[in-house]
């Protein structure tokens, strides 16, 4: 009776040693997973025999019970995240389980560009279908209640760069990051200010700083921006800035300033009310913020369209010198229409 027994012991023993060769060599197998990759999404809350049976029914793997026991004999089971994940030809049925477990998860982008209201910045976001749609503001004020900001507004409470998140990250969330990011640059910006600066606060550098934005897009000409409106505050002059009545005007702007718009009063029209705008008119970058905190030493106090074609500014120090830089600018609209 003895030498069955050790012949039938035998063979479980080979039987097993054979499974769990097999088991290891197909953990370690390449799965066949195509060169342009795989998408998976794992729900909240799914175990990892379903993600397996997910995996297999869409041909990635042939024994999803292997991997299932794999995970629960590992202790990995129970710490796979959900997720939006991609995965890579050459990936191994245990890397994947590994991915899984380190929640690698597929990252989208976002980019909030520089000088984008608040209407462009929500626009963007709805046309964003991995967002969760979540905002219901219709203004700038209504968003800065529902995202509970510090501000009465959210105009410029967002920095301009490129956020990424995880599929069903909502709006909020997204633009609680960059409000974050905007946080911290502004306080860098206000610290390392220059001295003597007209400016009473942060939130005063960051509505200087969405001016020089929305004035120019040369890097160079920034602190000479800023320089002009920053000695016109010292003189108690009117800033006359065109894009801070354009906001005033609102949606109905129809893309052409006329007489009527510089002379009809709103709270950002800086031809009819000295000092800054109540709030930003835009998103001020990086490079915006630094250019109000360091404003470019000089003397002029007026600027206009070089007509050069190259967005470039010609800057006066006197009316006298104004004037005839906008008659130059004229001709050369008129040269090239």
């Amino acid at each position: 009776m003895r030498r069955p027994l050790l012949i039938l012991t035998g063979v479980i023993v080979l039987a097993v040693v054979a499974g769990t060769v097999w088991a290891r060599t197909y953990l370690s197998a390449p799965l066949p997973i195509a060169a342009t990759g795989y998408r998976l999404e794992v729900p909240a809350g799914a175990s990892l025999a379903t993600v397996a049976r997910q995996l297999s029914a869409d041909g990635i793997i042939s024994a999803p019970a292997i991997l299932t026991l794999y995970g629960r004999l590992s202790g990995q089971a129970g710490r796979i995240k959900a997720g939006e994940y991609a995965f890579s030809s050459g990936l191994t049925a245990r890397g994947l389980l590994a991915e899984l477990v380190a929640g690698r998860v597929q990252l989208h982008g976002f980019t909030l560009v520089e000088g984008w209201t608040v209407a462009e910045i929500m626009a963007a976001l709805k046309k964003t279908a991995v967002l969760k749609q979540t905002l219901t503001a219709s203004d700038a004020g209504e968003l800065a209640t529902q995202l509970k900001l510090e501000f009465a507004s959210a105009e410029g409470a967002f920095l301009p760069e490129t956020y990424l998140f995880p599929r069903g990250t909502t709006d909020a969330e997204l633009l609680a990051m960059s409000h974050k990011a905007m946080q911290e640059q502004l306080r860098q910006a206000w610290k390392g200010r220059e001295p003597d600066l007209p400016l009473h606060s942060a939130y005063e550098l960051l509505v200087l700083a969405s001016i020089v934005e929305r004035e120019t897009a040369l890097a160079a000409e920034r602190p000479q921006i800023a320089g002009v409106f920053v000695r016109r505050l010292r003189k108690g002059m009117l800033l006359q800035t065109d894009p801070s009545v354009i906001y005033g005007v609102g949606p109905q702007f129809d893309g052409n300033l006329t007489r009527r718009h510089l002379e009809t009063d709103t709270p950002w029209n800086t031809y009819t009310r000295t000092g800054l705008p109540p709030t930003p008119i835009a998103a001020p970058g990086a490079a915006a913020l630094s250019a109000a905190a360091h404003p470019a030493p000089g003397t002029a106090l007026f600027f206009v369209a070089s007509g050069a074609g190259d967005g470039s500014h010609r800057f006066s120090d006197t009316l006298a010198e104004h004037q005839k830089a906008v008659q130059l600018y004229l001709a050369a609209l008129k040269a090239r229409h």
